[in-house]
C-alpha cells in the first residue's frame, strides 16, 4: 500500500495511545494490525475534496464553535420526500441562516421493525424510498458548495434483526452469535435483569427478547427486533469503525454516536457508562482526528449533568466534540410550567463554569420525547418530589392542568412507578395549537411571545443552538400519526409529522403567525452571526434578577456587555440592570431606560451596552 506522509503523521500523533488502548480492551494484535490496515485503506479512498475539508479545518479544530453555527434537525422523507428532495429544498435551509443539518435515520430498515429509523438493518445501503448512497454523498458535496454541513445518525449500540449478523447468527452461526448476546437458558439474562434499568417498560418491557426457533435468549434493550452488539467482540468494534469511516466517506461533517452511554454491556452493573464506553469514544476520536479530522462526533447522552459531562473526555484526551443539552432542555420547560427559573439559573450555572473546549447543543425540541430527568435532590429540597412532580409536569404539557394552554400527549405511561415521558412540539407546548383551536387572538399574542422568548433565550446560551424542522415557522402537533397502524402506538409521531410547505409560505405573509415567529428568528439569527459578543468567546454567566419568574443572563466580550431579560411568568415584570449604564434594545434598536426594562407576558429583551473608553 502506499505509503502517504500526511496519514502516517496524523497516525503517529495517536498510534501510541490508541494501541495502548485497543490491546487493553481487546489484547488482540492481529485485529489491531487490520484496524490500522483499514484505516489507511479509507484514507487512500478518501475523495480530494473531502481531504483539502481535512486540511482546512485541521488549521481550525474548533471550526465548529462559531457564530454562524446553527443546526436544523430535519426528517428527510417529511421535509422534502427523499435526499434528492432536501437538494432542492437548500435554498430554504439557508433562508434559516442554518450551517449544518442533522439528516434523522435514513438507513435502509424494515417497515414496522424501524424505530423510526434507529433499527439498520444495513449500514451501507440508504432506505430505497430515500435514495441512494450516491445520492447522500451529491447532497454532502452540495451542502459543502453552499458552506453548509452535514450531519448523520450513527447507530452503535444495535442493529435490527433483519441485519445479515443477525439473521446469520438466527441460523445458528457462531461466528455472528458472538456479535451479539446469546443465552441458552434464562440464568444470566435474569441476573442482568436485576441491575439493568428498563428503556421502555410499557411499550418494549425487559432487556432480553426469547427466540424459540433457536432456543436461545439474545440481549435487545430497547425493541426486540433491536439487537444489542458485544463490543467485547473486538470484530463488532472494527467493523463499526469501517462503517463510522464509510459514513465519513460520503461527505458527513457531523457523526452523532446515538445511545452512546449503553455501549458497553457487563454482568453485576447498569450496563450505563461504564469505563469501557469512553475507551471506545476516545479511540473513535483518534480514528477519526487520523482518518478524517473534519469529521466532529456530537454525543447522545440523556442523562443527568454528572454523567453527560465525562463524555467530552478531558481537555488532553477529548472524547465527544459537543454533546447534547438534554438537562436543561428539560429543565426549561420545567421552568414554564412552575414559571419559575431557580433550578434552570442552578442548571446554567454548572454549564457555564465548564471548560470552554466542552460544547453543548442547545435545543427546545427534537425528534424525542422529553424524559423529566431534572435535579430532583434539589427539588425535593424545595417541597417539590420526584413522582407527583412529573406528574404534574405531565398533566400541565397535555393541557389537563389548570390554566395550561399546553397540548401533546405522553410516552411510555408506566402506571406501576407512575413514570411518563412527554411528546408534543414547542409550538404546541407553547399554547399555539390551542389558541388557533379556540381563535382566541390574545392567547396567540401570549403563544407566540412565549415560543419567541424561549428561542431567544436559547440563542443566548453557552453553545450551539439547534432548530427542530418545523420550529421556525411554529408548526404544531400532527395527529395523523394514529391513522397509521405502524405509528399509532408510538406517540413521539406527533411532532414527526411532515413539513408544511403550505404553511411555510405564510412565512411570507405579513401578520401571519408563520411570519412573525420565521422572521423573528430570522433576525436573532443574522445577529448572531455578525455580533461576536453571540459567539463562542464571549464569557457567558447567569446574574440574579431579584424576580425567580425572570432569567437574567449575561455576555460580556471586548469591552460588550450583553445582558438577556426573559420573563417565564404570566406577569408584567419591571427588573434592574445588573450594572449601570447606556442601554440599547440589540433587536429593536431603540435606547432603554438606565437602569430598568419593563416586560410584557412572557417578554424579552437583549439589551447590550458598551463601557465607555
Amino acid at each position: 500500500m502506499k505509503i502517504n506522509k500526511e496519514f502516517e503523521t496524523r497516525f503517529a500523533k495517536h498510534e501510541e495511545e490508541l494501541r495502548w488502548l485497543y490491546m487493553e480492551l481487546y489484547n488482540n494484535g492481529s485485529m489491531y494490525a487490520e484496524l490500522c490496515d483499514q484505516m489507511r485503506e479509507f484514507y487512500q479512498k478518501r475523495r480530494t475534496d473531502l481531504k483539502a475539508r481535512d486540511r482546512e479545518k485541521s488549521k481550525n479544530p474548533k471550526w465548529y464553535r462559531n457564530n454562524r453555527m446553527l443546526g436544523m434537525m430535519l426528517y428527510i422523507d417529511n421535509f422534502a420526500g427523499n435526499l434528492k428532495g432536501v437538494r432542492e429544498k437548500l435554498d430554504y435551509v439557508e433562508e434559516c441562516n442554518a450551517s449544518f443539518i442533522h439528516l434523522m435515520p435514513f438507513l435502509d430498515t424494515v417497515e414496522g421493525k424501524s424505530d423510526g429509523g434507529y433499527a439498520v438493518a444495513d449500514f451501507r445501503k440508504v432506505r430505497p424510498d430515500l435514495g441512494t448512497m450516491e445520492d447522500l454523498a451529491d447532497l454532502a458535496r452540495e451542502c459543502h458548495d453552499r458552506g453548509i454541513d452535514v450531519c448523520m445518525d450513527f447507530v452503535m449500540n444495535h442493529t435490527s434483526d433483519e441485519h445479515e449478523w443477525a439473521r446469520r447468527a438466527l441460523a445458528g452461526e457462531g461466528e455472528y452469535m458472538s456479535r451479539y448476546f446469546f443465552y441458552d437458558n434464562p440464568q444470566i439474562p435474569q441476573e442482568f435483569e436485576r441491575t439493568v434499568p428498563q428503556v421502555f417498560p410499557t411499550t418494549a418491557p425487559g432487556n432480553f427478547t426469547w427466540l424459540p426457533q433457536i432456543g436461545h435468549y439474545v440481549m435487545t434493550s430497547f425493541y426486540p427486533y433491536q439487537w444489542d452488539l458485544n463490543y467485547a467482540n473486538p470484530r463488532v468494534f472494527n467493523e463499526m469503525m469501517y462503517n463510522f469511516l464509510f459514513f465519513a466517506n460520503q461527505g458527513m461533517d457531523i457523526i452523532r454516536i446515538d445511545a452512546v452511554p449503553y455501549i458497553w454491556k457487563e454482568l453485576g452493573t447498569s450496563c450505563r457508562n461504564l469505563k469501557q464506553v469512553h475507551t471506545i469514544v476516545r479511540m473513535m476520536r483518534m480514528i477519526g482526528e487520523i482518518v478524517c479530522p473534519a469529521v466532529a462526533l456530537l454525543g447522545e447522552v440523556v442523562m443527568e449533568p454528572a454523567k453527560v459531562v465525562p463524555y467530552f473526555g478531558t481537555v488532553e484526551k477529548p472524547e465527544c466534540h459537543m454533546l447534547y443539552n438534554v438537562t436543561t432542555m428539560a429543565t426549561t420547560w420545567h421552568s414554564v410550567a412552575v414559571q419559575g427559573t431557580k433550578l434552570l439559573k442552578q442548571q446554567l450555572d454548572i454549564v457555564n463554569q465548564l471548560p470552554e473546549e466542552y460544547t453543548f447543543l442547545n435545543y427546545l425540541r427534537c425528534h424525542d420525547d422529553i424524559g423529566w430527568g431534572l435535579d430532583y435532590g434539589t427539588l425535593s429540597s424545595w417541597q417539590m418530589k420526584e413522582v407527583p412532580h412529573k406528574r404534574f409536569l405531565n398533566d400541565y404539557f397535555t393541557g389537563n392542568f389548570p390554566g395550561s394552554e399546553s397540548r401533546g400527549e405522553l410516552y411510555n405511561d408506566d402506571p406501576v412507578t407512575m413514570d411518563a415521558r412527554f411528546c408534543g412540539t414547542a409550538a404546541s407546548m407553547c399554547g399555539i395549537e390551542s389558541a388557533g383551536f379556540e381563535g382566541d387572538a390574545a392567547k396567540m399574542e401570549k403563544a407566540i411571545r412565549k415560543d419567541l422568548m424561549l428561542h431567544a433565550y436559547m440563542f443566548l446560551q453557552r453553545g450551539l443552538p439547534m432548530i427542530y424542522s418545523g420550529d421556525e415557522i411554529g408548526q404544531v402537533n400532527d395527529y395523523s400519526y394514529k391513522e397509521d397502524p405502524r405509528k399509532r402506538e408510538d406517540s413521539r409521531y406527533i411532532h414527526r409529522g411532515a413539513f408544511r410547505w403550505d404553511l411555510a409560505e405564510q412565512r411570507k405573509k405579513k401578520g401571519t403567525v408563520e411570519a412573525r415567529i420565521f422572521q423573528a428568528l430570522h433576525q436573532m439569527e443574522e445577529l448572531r452571526k455578525k455580533e461576536a459578543i453571540l459567539g463562542p468567546d464571549a464569557q457567558v454567566c447567569t446574574w440574579d434578577t431579584g424576580d425567580d419568574g425572570v432569567l437574567g443572563l449575561m455576555r460580556k466580550y471586548e469591552g460588550k456587555t450583553l445582558v438577556g431579560i426573559f420573563n417565564f411568568t404570566d406577569w408584567e415584570k419591571e427588573i434592574y440592570f445588573p450594572e449601570p449604564g447606556e442601554y440599547q434594545d440589540l433587536l429593536e434598536k431603540k435606547k432603554l431606560e438606565k437602569d430598568r426594562v419593563k416586560l410584557p407576558v412572557f417578554g424579552f429583551v437583549w439589551a447590550v451596552k458598551e463601557e465607555k473608553k
